[in-house]
């Protein structure tokens, strides 16, 4: 059952990758590999989990869309990724939330 679950979260992250790819910049929709996008997406997972956002019992949650977008880029050069602009980052997690029913 496990490998099921990581199977959907796999197909989850490739609909999602696929969504903000159309979503981006004429500029900037094949700049990023893949590998990059699914970086990308675990770090705004990380950054969900550290911020303690999903622990809010609050319906309206603040979400700092250019926080997140610096957090990636910063954690990106930490770990050896690579350097990305947080400001085209920002398109990356405005898909991400879009995606997710978070934003319109």
């Amino acid at each position: 059952m496990q490998n099921d679950e990581f199977g959907m979260e796999d197909l989850d992250d490739e609909k999602t990758i696929a969504y903000i790819r159309e979503r981006l910049p004429q500029d900037l929709k094949d700049k990023y590999s893949d590998d990059e996008f699914y970086y990308f997406l675990d770090t705004i997972y990380d950054y969900y989990d550290k911020s303690g956002i999903l622990d809010s019992n609050s319906e309206y949650v603040d979400i700092d869309i250019n926080e997140i977008a610096e957090f990636i880029a910063k954690e990106a050069k930490k770990n050896g990724i690579g350097e990305f602009d947080p400001e085209e980052l920002f398109f990356v997690v405005e898909g991400e939330l879009a995606y997710n029913g978070i934003l319109d």
